[in-house]
This record gives C-alpha cells, structure tokens and sequence, in this order.
C-alpha cells in the first residue's frame, strides 16, 4: 500500500512546477505532464486500487475537474460506480448544493439529488488532485452526506502540507494524500 522510494519520485518528478501561476508567487504543480506519462500514471492508479480495493466502496466521486480523471479512472478499477461534484450550473438535473469560502469571495458546487439513490448504504471515496485551503473538498464532502451517502475518505495526488486545509477537512473525513508538498 506505500509508495516505494522509487515510485515517489517518478510521480515527484512526473509533476512540473509553473512559477507564477497563475498570479505572482504562486508555483502550479502541473499534473498533466503526469497524465502523460504512461508510466507515473500507471504508478499512481495502481496505487490508488492498491490502497482502496478493500475499502468496500460503492463509488468514487471526482471533483470538477481533474477529479473526474482521477476518479473514474480508479472508480472502473474497482468496479464501481462513478459520480461527478461539479461547480455550479453545470449539472443537468436535480441538484443539492453547498457554497464555500474562496480568498476573494465564495463559490459553490453541486451534486446530483439522486446520485447514490440506487444504492443501499452507499460507501463513497471522494478524490481530487490537490487540496490546498480545502474548501472545495470539504464543501464536496459535506454534500456526499448530506445526499444520503458517507463519504468514506478523501484522497488527493498532492497536499499542500503548509495550508491548513487537510487539518480542516480531517474534521469531516479521514484524509489521505499520496505525495506531501511543503
């Protein structure tokens, strides 16, 4: 279930740092070039099912967006269903939603009403690429419950281990993230 020394650093170095994006002094840790890379990608989704395939999980919701690429990426491994937490509007149906705190103001996201309705106790991993302050995960979560689901865990590629979003979504959910950034 750990990550070997190797497998580590071929995701670190599968993830290319952009300065100054997308304002000055920030550095983006770009994952597309993981994406891209058949073999950190592949290291990465082995992971993951290593770690959740006992979890005996129902479905695996993605954050808008690169969640979903995660997500149903890994919700196939396991053979489960895969369920989309989108920003607001984006959604064709019937939605719940919940509004979160941004540095210059507040966004919300939105779930399907019915999105686990055909499932008896649903068991959901949430999963995105990174979390940072964590409002959007927590508000994410907070919406699997609140839509008759528990959210199981929260697993991210990368964690920003200075910010305090884990510790704030920890309250919520069990976290995992698979490389630490500090």
């Amino acid at each position: 279930m750990n990550l070997t020394i190797n497998d580590r650093a071929i995701l670190i170095n599968a993830i290319r740092d952009i300065p100054d994006f997308p304002k000055p002094g920030i550095v983006f840790k770009d994952i597309t070039t993981l994406l891209s890379d058949g073999e950190a990608f592949g290291v990465l989704m082995r992971h993951l099912h290593e770690r959740y395939a006992s979890y005996d999980l129902t479905h695996v919701a993605g954050i808008d967006a690169r969640g979903f690429i995660f997500g149903a990426a890994l919700a196939q491994m396991l053979g489960v269903g895969f369920v989309p937490i989108r920003k607001k509007g984006k959604l064709p149906y019937t939605t719940v939603s919940e509004k979160y705190s941004l540095e210059y103001g507040v966004d919300e996201v939105e779930i399907h009403i019915d999105a686990f309705a055909t499932t008896e106790k649903p068991r959901v991993l949430l999963i995105d690429d990174l979390i940072a302050t964590g409002g959007t995960a927590y508000a994410a979560a907070n919406l699997i419950n609140k839509v008759g689901a528990e959210c199981i865990e929260a697993c991210f590629v990368m964690g920003l281990d200075f910010l305090s979003g884990q510790s704030k979504l920890r309250e919520l959910v069990e976290v995992y993230t698979v490389i630490g950034v500090d």
